[in-house]
């Protein structure tokens, strides 16, 4: 295999597993943790991170699906293209099922954080974990295809 083809596949591996190792690390500990403080501070402590998680998810899932469409163009292999498209759909299932959510968080008064705001924000944790299996998918997907 050509060198321009297997660093194509490992950029895309590499990217779909950083993606996906932070993506679980949002649902497992910062989720897990944030849950644990009370609502004011729950919602303050969501907001600040949704501001600085958001580019570094948004990037490395572009860079994922990039990286796999340039190694399906070099190698046609189906492999590439499956594990692009299960990254790229991070970004319709994010801006159609979760920017929503985010929106109804993110105007959210500090001062009227309360049951109904961690109520919000636990069911954005699990839509988030959406984001981690189509991760995982992708970064199995590129392994096999790196086999």
């Amino acid at each position: 295999m050509p060198l321009e083809s297997f660093m194509a596949k490992e950029l895309a591996l590499a990217t779909a597993a950083a993606f996906t190792g932070a993506a679980i690390y949002v649902n497992v500990a910062e989720q897990t943790a944030r849950l644990g403080i009370d609502d004011k501070a729950l919602l303050a402590e969501w907001k600040l991170s949704y501001a600085r998680g958001f580019a570094m998810q948004a990037s490395l899932a572009l860079a994922a699906a990039l990286f796999g469409l340039l190694a399906f163009w070099l190698t046609r292999d189906w492999r590439a293209l499956v594990g692009a498209g299960l990254m790229f759909s991070n970004w319709p299932y994010t801006l159609l099922v979760i920017l929503p959510l985010n929106k109804r968080i993110a105007a959210t008064p500090p001062d009227a954080a309360g049951g109904a705001t961690r109520a919000l924000i636990q069911t954005w944790g699990r839509l988030h974990a959406g984001r981690s299996a189509l991760g995982l998918a992708a970064t199995l997907v590129f392994v096999w295809a790196s086999a």
